[in-house]
């Protein structure tokens, strides 16, 4: 097999140094060929392919590296399936791009590309973030959009988010037709490039302003922000998209008091202050916590590169210094509890109202939906998945409040259909200022929840392994877990085990298979126990890792309980971890 593999990928790398590819990347595919084997295989042994979150690799040569020429088969393969879809309308695209090392380059490639196809292009003048790709894509009523984006993914990365007509990223069956067509491009001579700029409309500053003016609608509370308009906000951007939108549009609200990480205001593809632009690691809010002790901040924000998702800290303290970085578990729970609570209050609740999750996201979220009278759907993870949730509904009646994730994604509004940092960042803040005039924190909101709703804490172990090698692994263990699930976790028996590849539910006592609800199929595992504990077995979709969700749950009887049971509930996730050998 290895052979068989080896010839393969001599053979595809051989294809790079006869075909009509740049001089320089000729030269690294022939110094992989003669002095890096394993480069050589993990660059080559595949194609790069749509995941959960699109097309995402490292960049570099090869077919499996993100470059201007998987970049342009993959955009000629979606123009060609754009053309057998619209063929009888102008194909408009929208396209936008993060701050990453080459995501001007690979945008202005795939504009170049699809205005050579006959479409009309709207591309922003510099830097956006994703949630404004998507709303531009409504706006303008695009039937497909590209982020050119890695999302919080290290410094080596990018990608390519591709969306279809109604916002979303393409869900089933647009995401393998698409993949056909790009197999069908088997030389970079089938890309259509060099024609018709005409077509191509830069989008500027006035766009930014529309889709600000819409993120207003969405305020639940003015006077809240009249009264707190000094709250003191920091803000981070890590390099990234946020940096103009997100202040912006806090202003627009009525805040005031904004400070911003100013070196992290730099637009920066290297990411030079973090080790990761990922606003879920503690470590990469460290200057915002700092700036937050300095100018006792009444609550913190960042957005990751791309701007879709967004971190929370909250004072633990009323001196003030001391911040807790808000998990994407907490950080959905409040804006859910806001949008509620405020939707409940101001009349707009008539029972067709709903929130979406995804399967791996808290499941206090229904019992704050359900006190509401709220509905709430499960989708799989992405939230492309949640933006399937809304399509459904249009037309019907109901009405969406919110929607998120466990990975610090969150939407408050359906003009876009992907998590929104910039939105959910300024309804965060509009969120703390409501709580400040009730005369709280978020900190003790969230307390305050747990009191009435239980205690729920969630955990996540990532595991990863990189390259062909590492894939293989994580295939085995999720064939592992498949034949051999847990019989118990932290001394309660497993009663339930969910496949969503299979689509099945088993009643691990009766032997009973039941069909799940959701009907699209993902290759994760739960595994359910008599005392309500859960533990999801999830590959990622867009890097190579395998994660663990863990979730459980006790009553508190009163917020001066909160540190004992929170103690509780951190030694279980432990021993859950240690049962499953992954510390």
């Amino acid at each position: 097999m290895a052979t068989e593999l080896d010839a393969l990928v001599v053979e595809k790398a051989n294809k790079w140094l006869e075909g009509n590819y740049d001089e320089a990347t000729k030269k690294q595919v022939k110094y992989l060929l003669e002095n890096d084997k394993k480069e050589l295989v993990d660059s080559f042994y595949k194609d790069l392919e749509f995941g959960t979150g699109g097309l995402r690799g490292i960049m570099g040569v090869g077919t499996n590296r993100m470059n201007i020429y998987t970049v342009g088969m993959a955009t000629q393969g979606l123009a060609n399936y754009l053309k057998k879809n619209f063929h009888d309308q102008e194909i408009k695209v929208a396209i936008a791009h993060d701050s990453r090392n080459n995501s001007r380059l690979f945008s202005e490639h795939v504009a170049d590309i699809f205005a050579s196809n006959g479409f009309r292009v709207y591309m922003f003048d510099s830097l956006r973030p994703t949630p404004e790709l998507s709303f531009a894509i409504r706006q303008l009523e695009c039937q497909s959009g590209v982020m050119v984006t890695a999302s919080h993914n290290p410094k080596e990365y990018n990608g390519y988010k591709a969306y279809w007509e109604d916002g979303s990223q393409v869900t089933a069956p647009h995401d393998t037709n698409i993949i056909a067509e790009v197999a069908k491009i088997t030389a970079i001579d089938q890309i259509l490039t060099g024609k018709n700029k005409e077509n191509i409309t830069v989008l500027d500053g006035d766009f930014d302003d529309i889709y600000l003016n819409r993120i207003k609608e969405l305020s639940l509370s003015p006077d809240a922000v009249a009264k707190n308009s000094d709250m003191k906000i920091v803000y981070t951007p890590i390099h990234g998209t946020g940096v103009i939108l997100v202040p912006a549009s806090l202003r627009k609200f009525g805040f005031k008091n904004i400070s911003t990480v100013k070196e992290q205001n730099i637009i920066d593809g290297n990411f030079p202050t973090v080790a990761s632009p990922n606003p879920e690691e503690r470590a990469t809010m460290k200057m915002a916590f700092d700036l937050g002790v300095k100018e006792k901040a009444d609550i913190i924000l960042a957005t990751d590169p791309d701007g879709d998702r967004l971190g929370v800290a909250v004072p633990a303290n009323k001196e003030k210094t001391e911040y807790v970085l808000l998990n994407g578990n907490q950080t959905c729970l409040l804006l859910t509890y806001y949008l509620c609570r405020r939707w409940s209050d101001l009349g707009r609740i008539n029972g067709k109202q709903y929130i979406v999750k995804t399967i791996v996201t808290t499941e206090m979220l229904p019992r704050v939906a359900e006190s509401f009278g709220v509905k709430y759907y499960d989708c799989l993870t992405g939230f492309k998945y949640i933006a399937e949730i809304i399509r459904n509904h249009e037309g019907t009646g109901w009405q969406y409040i919110g929607g998120g994730e466990e990975s610090f994604g969150y939407l408050p509004e359906d003009f876009v259909r992907d998590k929104d940092g910039v939105s959910s960042c300024t309804m965060a803040a509009e969120a703390a200022a409501w709580a400040k005039s009730e005369g709280m924190s978020l900190f003790e909101l969230l307390k305050e929840m747990y009191v009435k709703y239980g205690f729920y804490k969630e955990g996540l172990v990532s595991v990863v392994r990189k390259g062909k090698e590492g894939a293989d692994e994580i295939k085995k263990m999720m064939s592992d877990f498949r034949a051999t699930p847990p019989a118990s976790i932290c001394g309660s028996p497993v009663v339930t085990v969910k496949d969503y590849m299979s689509g099945e539910i088993l009643d691990v006592v009766s032997g009973k298979k039941t069909a799940l609800t959701i009907k699209e199929k993902s290759n994760v595992l739960q595994f359910l126990t008599e005392d309500g504990t859960i533990v999801s077995v999830r590959p990622s979709g867009t890097e190579p890792k395998i994660k663990f969700y863990f979730g459980v749950r006790e009553p508190l009887a009163s917020v001066d309980k909160y540190e004992e049971v929170n103690a509780q509930l951190d030694a279980k996730i432990e021993q859950m971890k240690k049962e499953l050998g992954l510390i």
